[in-house]
């Protein structure tokens, strides 16, 4: 049975189970491998990531090692960066030849129209973050950054990102918060009135949701951090499931 599977929001390098979590997400992939004929990865898999031109960020050699080789054996390999891993730039696409994606896209899959990404900034509901996702995102900055050895700028993000990850959990957001205070569910609702879609598949909510939006099915991956949530579209059957490594299926959609 061919498979397409859908996985988000792991930030491996964040708190001090990210190896327990590591090997986890592996022993998955090592489960899945055989019948896995694309892989999307919906960012932020990593907890912050910058490529530089000569040096390698430490740690995750499970996991990408376990992507290298899937790759190898055929699998192929979509990366839609997050707001944790923006700066992955053409590293995985070089060693792998995983297609990178800055921005959600539609694709088409057997078929079935896929509005595909992340997911942070959609809707626009945070004019802060907006701004700071247009500071991050902006070439001459990551130039910048990138002149900063990494002994400063990997302890920062860092420090950054967990305060963020705090300020997140205290807000108490990990559940479904209403259509209008959806940023994705806002974008989708948009995208859907210019023109057809069957699926818009997102992460970066860490809220595993499946929910009718007019004539298309939205999910959410939910997350690999808080929980061990994916999603899988069925080629053969053309249906798509998501599911938690332990607790089994979700729903259907």
């Amino acid at each position: 049975m061919a498979q397409i599977v859908f996985i988000s929001d792991a930030h491996l390098g964040s708190g001090s189970d990210s190896l327990q979590r590591e090997r986890e997400l592996c022993r998955f992939l090592d489960s899945i491998k055989a019948d896995c004929q694309m892989l999307f990865l919906l960012g932020d898999m990593f907890d912050f990531w910058f490529t530089y031109r000569y040096t390698v960020p430490r740690g995750h050699t499970r996991l990408l090692g376990k992507l290298a080789e899937m790759a190898d054996s055929g699998t192929k390999l979509h990366f839609f960066i997050g707001n944790h891993d923006m700066w992955m730039f053409d590293y995985l696409e070089k060693e792998m030849g995983a297609v990178m994606h800055s921005d959600p896209e539609v694709m088409e899959l057997c078929g079935k129209r896929f509005l595909i990404g992340h997911g942070d900034g959609q809707g626009h509901l945070d004019r802060n973050y907006d701004f700071l996702r247009r500071v991050f995102r902006s070439r001459l900055n990551q130039r910048l950054f990138a002149m900063l050895p990494a002994s400063w700028t990997f302890p920062i993000a860092n420090r950054w990102s967990d305060s963020n990850k705090e300020k997140h959990a205290r807000q108490d957001t990990l559940h479904y918060l209403g259509d209008e205070r959806e940023g994705i569910v806002r974008y989708c609702r948009e995208r859907l009135k210019k023109e057809p879609l069957d699926y818009c598949v997102f992460g970066h909510r860490h809220t595993p949701l499946v929910m009718t939006l007019g004539s298309a099915t939205y999910v959410n991956t939910g997350d690999w951090l808080y929980n061990r949530n994916y999603a899988v579209f069925d080629t053969d059957n053309h249906s798509l499931r998501l599911y938690d490594v332990q607790k089994g299926e979700i729903t259907g959609c």
